[in-house]
C-alpha cells in the first residue's frame, strides 16, 4: 500500500516562500545571495532532508541497541552539476556521533543500513546522486 504526502508551497514576496504541511507546520524558503540569506534554499533543503532522514534512523537503530547518544550531527555537502537543471550529481554524509559505548566500526555498520536501506530520501535520489558517507566519534 502506498502512502501519499502533502505540502503547499506558497510565494509571499521577491525570492521567499513558505510551504506547510496539513498540520499547519511551516518552513520558510529563500532564493537570496549568501548576504541576504535567512532560510534555506530548496537544493539546502534537500541536502537537510537527507541528512535528517538518515539521523533518525541512525538514533532508532543505535537506541535499539541501548546505547547512548550524547549527540549526532551530520553534515551534508552536495555537488552540483554546472548546467541546468544543476541536480546534485554527488552527496557526501559525515555522521559525528559523541556516545561513550558506540565503537566507529558500530556506527558505521548503522550509519551504513540507514544510508543504503531505510532512509527513503536517500532511496529517493540514488541513481541520480552518488550518495556517499562517512563516519566519526566526536
Amino acid at each position: 500500500m502506498s502512502t501519499t504526502k502533502t505540502t503547499t508551497t506558497t510565494y509571499k514576496a521577491e525570492l521567499e516562500y513558505e510551504a506547510v504541511n496539513p498540520q499547519g507546520n511551516s518552513v520558510q524558503i529563500d532564493m537570496y545571495g549568501p548576504d541576504q540569506k535567512k532560510h534555506q534554499s530548496p537544493t539546502e533543503l534537500l541536502l537537510s532532508a537527507t541528512a535528517a532522514c538518515s539521523a533518525v534512523d541512525v538514533i532508532q537503530i543505535l537506541q535499539k541497541k541501548r546505547k547512548t547518544i550524547q549527540g549526532l550531527q551530520v553534515v551534508a555537502e552536495g555537488t552540483r552539476r554546472d548546467e541546468h537543471p544543476k541536480y546534485f550529481t554527488d552527496i557526501l554524509l559525515t555522521f559525528k556521533l559523541s556516545s561513550p559505548d558506540t565503537s566507529l566500526s558500530d556506527l558505521e555498520k548503522v550509519v551504513a543500513l540507514s544510508v543504503d536501506k531505510y532512509c527513503s530520501v536517500a532511496a529517493t535520489i540514488r541513481g541520480v546522486a552518488t550518495i556517499r558517507y562517512k563516519s566519526e566519534l566526536a
